[in-house]
């Protein structure tokens, strides 16, 4: 199943080029797919709270600044099955949230939004399919000087906002993700709606298509597992395409590389520091002519996940008695 998955992503970007960013790049995506794909919702059986962070392309005045936060949770409905079967079933759920805040240039980006997910396992299936759904709350605010060329004036352009909008949108996102022992894939939709901003219908959020998948393989040395996953992104005009592989020792650390078509070089490295806290580190080295405007080579993204349970298991303990020695 996974590679027919990897066959479909890499035979796509035989008819596209590469994507204008408008939604947030992520080069360490494995740890944030909530925020492109409602159905991984709750698909990691604990509650789970993640932070990124990304400075892009360091150096350019106006470049992409990027903070987003998410956390997800499972949740079960208990129900009874049909009359005569007093048995009680649980159905499984998970429920999210993501903040996110995206600075380009003269525009500020904030949204926030809540994802739903129903989870089950498919017959015959090893794993879990979380199908999922999106509902966000836009806000784009502009702060802006503009300098038309030769003198000319902005206010005469109909295409150009004015320099200072605020203006919201309702917009919603789909997805389902499929996780088992060792892989996990997922297919999402952001961008539904394709809300239109600033009075302008040809200024709007154009939907945008993703899949994502991975694996995570034992080696000879079981200290050793090796991680690699890809992610595809595209709006059916232009594409994005991402490839990764890390290396994991004792599930406690992690580094690897990965690839950004027509774009970056990407290394990484990460440390689970204690008790469920990871925390890892991405620099992506832009080869393009882009790169000869930067200060300190490329971009930089930092991210933060932790995953917990609220309900731990009991630990019997045993004692022994000195009356009984």
């Amino acid at each position: 199943m996974i590679r027919l998955l990897l066959v479909f992503l890499c035979s796509l970007t035989v008819f596209f080029d590469i994507i204008a960013q408008q939604d947030p790049l992520y080069s360490q995506y494995r740890f944030n797919q909530l925020a492109v794909n409602p159905g991984y919702t709750g698909s990691q059986e604990a509650i789970c709270l993640t932070g990124v962070h990304r400075q892009q392309w360091e150096g350019i005045p106006g470049a992409p600044v990027t903070t987003v936060f998410s956390v997800s949770a499972p949740f079960t409905i208990p129900f009874r099955k049909p009359v005569g079967d007093d048995e009680i079933k649980f159905t499984e759920h998970g429920f999210g949230v993501v903040i996110l805040n995206d600075q380009i240039g003269y525009e500020r980006n904030i949204s926030m939004g809540g994802s739903y997910a129903f989870r089950f396992s498919p017959r015959n299936a090893a794993g879990k399919l979380g199908i999922g759904v999106s509902g966000i709350f836009l806000n784009k605010q502009l702060d802006a000087t503009w300098h038309p060329p030769f003198g000319g004036s902005a206010e005469l352009d109909p295409a150009i906002p004015e320099p200072k909008e605020r203006i919201s949108s309702f917009d919603m996102g789909l997805g389902v993700f499929y996780s088992a022992p060792n892989i996990y894939m997922g297919l999402s939709a952001t961008h539904l709606l394709e809300p239109s901003f600033y009075d302008n219908e040809s200024y709007k959020l154009k939907r945008q298509y993703y899949a994502i998948a991975g694996s995570v393989l034992p080696l000879e040395n079981p200290s050793w597992e090796f991680a690699p996953s890809l992610m595809w992104h595209s709006d059916f005009t232009n594409f994005n395409l991402a490839a990764t592989m890390n290396f994991i020792y004792n599930k406690k650390i992690w580094g690897g590389l990965g690839y950004r078509l027509n774009d970056a070089i990407i290394l990484m490295i990460g440390f689970d520091l204690f008790n469920g806290v990871k925390i890892g580190y991405a620099f992506d080295y832009t080869y393009t002519p882009l790169r000869t405007h930067f200060t300190a080579g490329g971009s930089h993204e930092i991210v933060v996940n932790y995953c917990f349970n609220l309900i731990r298991e009991r630990v019997v303990k045993k004692y022994k008695s000195v009356r009984f020695l």
